[in-house]
Order: structure tokens, then sequence, then C-alpha cells
């Protein structure tokens, strides 16, 4: 058996699995301490199901907590940055790109070295390992033991990251160091800058760990527990210490996810109608659709694999302003329950609008008896209006296709979505984001350029395989388990040699799941 976590902003998700069928779930509000609200939705799925926690085969934990940090500029550690590729790069230093508050949050520390490869392995120029030496005794002086080691095209070749690293840890015993080449795709300064966000994230990220694995403490489970990836596999919780980026956008793609998994479809397009905003997102062989250009988290670019998600603030708590008509953006959110009319609020709400039009009974119906029957139908109207725009926006091209329907605010689809081919609104559809949690499978990915004058198109999709696989078994997977689900393939004409870029992902089983 199975639990599935999914901590949002307004509410922590719960539900227990078994196979394929979900025995218990509940919705929970989260709390400012994570692992509080993680141990009420544990004992709530717990007692409702009475089974005993020894038959609990492991527990998967979706959180925007380390998003929330970025964005909210808080429990970030002060970080450095070593990059190497001097004589390049000078006129675009590490972090030039980032919010002012942001770079002065996390220090500003950047260096400069010789190194760095071309796309096809010839170095820029020559290492120099005392230059580092040097630099990694300023880092110390300046009392930080955070640092992110970048180099011009590390992901073809990381060797001048990997000598770098070991420099550092000899001159800061104990430092927490992420080379860039084990976070992001191919383009320096959006790598680079996962390599940062990742350092100054991974001291929150083991007291989150740790607090996580506390509420499991505290019920008693001694099951192994996984952190959901944002490409809707999963990684060990180790692993998640190392690498809380990867984290990232992981709530969206677990709606999605469960989405697939709830409605059995591989191919659709996804709403997941929340409290305050809705995302859309689109399956392509039962995964979330990757996002091909730099995403950009707390005004800062990056470009690790993130879903290609649209979001639009409306949600069951989206505030209606009746003349002239406006629906959203602002949101009551998590004061659902306590605000809207239904619930004996004072603040007119979606989630009113659609009791009062018939479409559900929820809280007190004579609350929205008197609203104009005529503003009702036509605040329907807007909200399905901004339904299908969304949708259209992320369909390429007009053909219809199915579009399945979650989220604990999916009430306010209440008609035909223009350009679906069919709506779907499958069982268990409030907490599909815990079920896409409960279900994943462990990822590993490779994204590389390789150069075909040195060797083979064959060879280099083999070892962008191994590479795919090695990272999904270092992440958790059974081997045996582990296959390869998408290969990309552009070739780069613009590049000399022959060069092509090469997209692998893999997934596996859990190992002992």
């Amino acid at each position: 058996m199975r639990i599935g976590i999914d901590v949002g902003g307004t509410n922590t998700d719960a539900v227990l699995m078994d196979g394929a069928a979900v025995l218990s779930a509940t919705k929970t509000p989260t709390t400012a301490n994570v692992s509080e609200g993680i141990a009420t939705a544990l004992r709530r799925v717990i007692a409702d199901s009475g089974i005993d926690t020894a038959a609990i085969d492991g527990v998967m934990i979706g959180t925007t907590h380390f998003t929330n940090a970025v964005v909210e500029r808080k429990h970030l550690t002060p970080t450095a940055c070593i990059r190497l590729g001097l004589p390049a790069t000078v006129c675009l230093p590490p972090m030039v790109d980032w919010p002012d508050d942001l770079r002065e949050i996390v220090g500003g520390n950047a260096h400069l070295a010789h190194g760095g490869h071309e796309f096809d392995g010839r170095e820029i120029s020559a290492y120099q390992p005392e230059e580092v030496r040097a630099i990694a005794g300023k880092i110390r002086d300046a009392g930080l033991t955070a640092v992110a080691i970048s180099s011009v095209f590390s992901p073809v070749n990381a060797t001048f990251e990997e000598q770098s690293a070991e420099i550092v840890r000899e001159v800061i015993p104990g430092a927490n160091i992420t080379l860039s080449s084990e976070i992001g795709r191919i383009g320096l300064l959006e790598r680079e800058n996962a390599a940062i966000m990742n350092s100054c994230l991974r001291q929150l990220a083991a007291r989150t760990v740790d607090g996580f694995k506390a509420a499991l403490d505290e019920l008693a489970i001694d099951a192994p527990f996984y952190i959901s990836q944002n490409d809707g596999t999963l990684m060990n919780a180790d692993f998640a210490k190392e690498y809380p980026v990867l984290t990232f956008a992981s709530g969206p793609t677990n709606s999605m996810r469960g989405a697939a998994f709830l409605s059995g479809l591989k191919d659709a397009i996804v709403v997941d109608v929340g409290g305050t905003t809705t995302d859309i997102g689109v399956l392509q062989h039962g995964f979330p659709r990757v996002a091909a250009l730099a995403v950009d988290i707390g005004g800062v670019r990056t470009n690790f694999r993130m879903p290609d998600t649209y979001s639009i603030g409306l949600g069951g708590g989206s505030i209606i302003s009746p003349h002239p008509l406006k629906v959203g953006p602002q949101s009551v959110g998590y004061e659902l329950t306590e605000k809207a009319l239904v619930f004996g609020g004072d603040i007119l709400t979606a989630t009113d609008v659609i009791v009062a039009g018939g479409s559900e009974d929820i809280g007190d119906k004579s609350a929205v008896a008197d609203l104009n029957a005529e503003m009702v139908a036509a605040a329907q109207a807007r909200i399905m209006e901004m339904i299908a725009i969304a949708v259209d926006r992320m369909k390429t091209s007009a053909t219809p296709v199915p579009v399945i329907v979650v989220g604990g605010g999916s009430i306010l689809v209440t008609g035909a979505i223009e350009g679906a081919s069919e709506i779907i609104k499958p069982q268990h559809f409030p907490v599909a984001n815990a079920i896409g949690a409960a279900i994943a499978q462990v990822g590993g990915e490779c994204d590389r350029i390789f150069s075909l004058a040195e060797l083979s198109r064959e060879q280099a999709l083999e070892q962008a395989k191994a590479e795919a696989s090695e990272r999904a078994f270092n992440a958790g997977a059974a081997a045996a388990s582990i296959e390869i689900v998408d290969v990309e393939e552009v070739p780069l004409a613009y590049l000399p040699g022959n060069a092509t870029r090469i997209m692998v992902k893999a997934v596996g089983d859990l190992l002992g799941g």
C-alpha cells in the first residue's frame, strides 16, 4: 500500500492506495509547520481505512515548499558561484539576470576562472587548479560553505567542474557543492542559475525532509518515503536533500499524472481547478509535456525540465464583481469556507455563482437565492469562456482533444468546453494531485550535445540512454524495471562537426515497490 501526499499553499491532500484502488482520501489545511499538516492528513487516511501502518510500503510527498522559498525570498542560504570559462563569458557574470533583492539575499558572491569547453569538448582555455584554490580560499574567508560550480558546456564535459569540486572540498571541509552539469540542460546562464538555487536551498531541504521523516516517525510509519519531481517522477528522500530544485512545479505535475491514471488517457489536456488558480497542461504518453523555453522561478531564468503549464486566476474562491462583471483574479483562497456567501460569509465567489445556478448543492443554498439570475448566468458563461481560452492556448492544432477536469474547484466546469472532444471528470478528481504522487515512478534524464564526427549516431544514443538510466537508478529506481520512455534528437545545423542534441528520459519502478 502507498500513501500519496500533496502539500499545496492552501490544502494538504492525502490518499491511501492499494494498487489502483483508492482506500481513503482527505483534504486538510496546510500549516505553517509543514510536518504538522502532513501528520494530520496521515492520521485521517489511516483512521478512515483502519489499516495497520506496517502494511504501508511507501509514502510519496509532493511539495511547493522550495518554490515558495524562492518566490517569498525566505530560508535561502548565501551561496558563492565559481564559473569556469575565462576569457569567454566575462560580459555576463553569474547572477547578472537575477532580481536585485534575490541576488542580495543569496550574496552575489561570484568568481570567474579559466577553463570551460566548446560544444564538441575542445577546451576554451587551460584549467588552472591554483586559480580555483585561491577562489575557494576567498569563499572560505567570506564565511560561505554553499558553492555552485558551473563550466561552459559542462553537460558535454564535466571534468573541470568535478576537479574544482575536489579542490573546494579540500579548502572548505564540509562544503555544500552543486555542479551545474548535474542540474540543468544546455544553456550556461539558466543552468548556472539552477545550480545556485539548488545550493541556496539545500539547508532548507535538509530541514524539510527531516520534518517529513519526523511526521512519519510520529505515526510509527517505517516505510521509505519519496519526493515528487517536476517531471512526474519520484526521487528518494536523500536524493531530494541534494537536489531540491527538482521539486519545482511538482504540484501541477502530480495533478496531471493523477488525471492520466484516473481517466486511463495518455494524451489529453488537463484542467486542474483549485481555490485560487486553474492550471492547464498537456499529457503526452501519460506524462506532462515539457516546457521548451526557459522557465522563470521567482524572477530567475532556469532550464531544468518543467511541465508546460498555463495558469489563470480562476478558482472556487475567485471573487465575482457583478457591475461590471469580473471573475477573479482576486480570491478568498483558503478562507473560502468562511467568506463565501453559501458558507455564511459576505463575499460573492465563483462557488456561490455555481450553487446559485443549480449545478451544485453546497453549503446554504438559500444564501444565494436572491442573486440576479442574469448575472449568475453571465458569470457562469464567463468562467467557461476563461477555461476555453486557456485550453485553446495549450493546444497545438484545431483538432478536438479530450479534456480531463480535476481539482477541488472543478465544480466550476458546468458545460461544454470549445475544442474538447469530450470532458472527463474522473472519480476522486478532488485529490488527483495526491494520487499522482502515489502512483509515480522514478525518473532520470539526459540532455547533451554530441559531435557525430567523433562517434556514430547509435553510439551517441546509447550513451544518452545509459546516462538517463543511471540517473533513474541513483534516484531510487529498480534497475531491472528501468525503460526509456522518450527520445528526442535535434540536429544543430549552426554548429560544426555534425552536432546533434539528444534528450532522453528513463523511468522505472520504485526499488522494492
